[in-house]
C-alpha cells in the first residue's frame, strides 16, 4: 500500500502541508497542489502549480503527475477557501469565487483522475468537506452551502462508482488549528449595517474556535486511515467531540431547540 501515488490539492498549508508531510514520511509518494507553488521551498514533497478555478491548469497538473507516475492511486480534494458573510451583504464575485473554489473544482479534478483510475479499475477519491456541511451556520451561509454540495456530490458519485473498486469517502474535519481565519474571505460590513453586532461576535467565536481546535496531524492520520481502509464508508468526522456530535445532536433534538443552541454558541444576540 505504502507504494501508492497520492495526490493532494491545497498542500501548501494547513491540512493539506500536514497530511503530505505525514503520508511521505510513511513511505507515500505524494504530489501536492497550490496556487502559487514558486513562494515555497524545502518541501519533503514535490508541489506543482494548479488552480481550481481554472480547468485547463486542472488538465495540466493532472497529465503532469500522470505522465510521471503513471498513476494516480488516491486523490485527497483538500482545496478550499473558507468565508464569513451576512448573506443579505454577500458579494456575488465572492460567492462565485467560494463556489469555483470548493464546489465546481474539485469535481473538475475528480473527472481528470477517474480517468486515470479506471485504468486499472482502482483508487481511492477522499473529499474533504467540513461538519460546518451538516448544519446552516450563521454568516457561513455560503461555505456551509459549498460544503453540503460536495458531500452530497460524493454520495451520489459513491453509488455510480458501486460496481468498480475505485471508492470516494467524505473526511469532515472541524475546528482544526489552521491558518484558515487568516486565509478566509470576510464581507465588508459597515458599522450601519443590521448585522455589524452579531457579525463581528459571531467572528470572533468562529476564530477561537480555530484556536481551541484539534491539531491538523490528527486530521492526516485519520487520512491514512481511510487510504488503507478496504472499503471506506460514505462520511467521516475528525475534530473536536461536540463539534462531531453534532449532528446527531441536530437529529435527536426539536428543530427550534437545536437552533437556540447554535445561536447561542455563534453568541447572536
Amino acid at each position: 500500500m505504502k507504494n501508492l501515488i497520492v495526490f493532494i490539492t491545497g498542500a501548501s498549508s494547513g491540512i493539506g502541508f500536514s497530511t503530505a508531510e505525514f503520508l511521505v514520511e510513511n513511505g507515500y509518494t505524494v504530489i501536492g497542489t497550490s496556487r502559487n507553488p514558486n513562494k515555497y521551498s524545502n518541501f519533503k514533497f514535490p508541489l506543482i502549480y494548479m488552480d481550481l478555478t481554472n480547468e485547463n491548469s486542472i488538465s495540466k497538473a493532472v497529465k503532469l503527475v500522470y505522465d510521471k507516475y503513471k498513476s494516480i492511486d488516491v486523490l485527497i480534494n483538500n482545496a478550499g477557501v473558507s468565508m464569513a458573510a451576512p448573506a443579505e451583504e454577500t458579494d456575488l464575485d465572492m460567492l462565485n469565487e467560494l463556489m469555483k473554489t470548493n464546489f465546481y473544482g474539485p469535481i473538475n479534478v475528480i473527472k481528470h483522475v477517474l480517468k486515470i483510475m479506471r485504468l486499472k479499475n482502482s483508487g481511492k477519491i477522499i473529499n474533504i468537506s467540513s461538519i460546518a456541511g451538516d448544519n446552516g451556520l450563521p454568516f457561513r451561509s455560503i461555505y456551509s452551502a459549498s460544503k453540503a454540495a460536495i458531500n452530497r456530490f460524493s454520495e451520489s458519485l459513491r453509488l455510480e462508482l458501486i460496481n468498480t473498486n475505485i471508492h470516494c469517502t467524505v473526511l469532515s474535519p472541524g475546528s482544526i488549528k489552521t491558518s484558515i481565519a487568516s486565509n478566509r474571505l470576510y464581507a465588508k460590513v459597515s458599522k450601519n449595517s443590521a448585522y455589524f453586532s452579531s457579525y463581528s461576535n459571531a467572528v470572533s467565536d468562529m476564530n477561537n474556535h480555530i484556536l481551541k481546535g484539534v491539531e491538523p496531524e490528527k486530521v492526516s492520520i485519520k487520512i491514512e486511515k481511510l487510504i488503507l481502509e478496504k472499503k471506506p464508508k460514505p462520511h467521516y468526522k475528525v475534530g473536536p467531540m461536540l463539534e462531531k456530535m453534532s449532528s446527531f445532536i441536530k437529529f435527536l433534538l426539536p428543530q427550534k431547540l437545536y437552533e437556540k443552541l447554535l445561536a447561542n454558541h455563534y453568541n447572536l444576540k
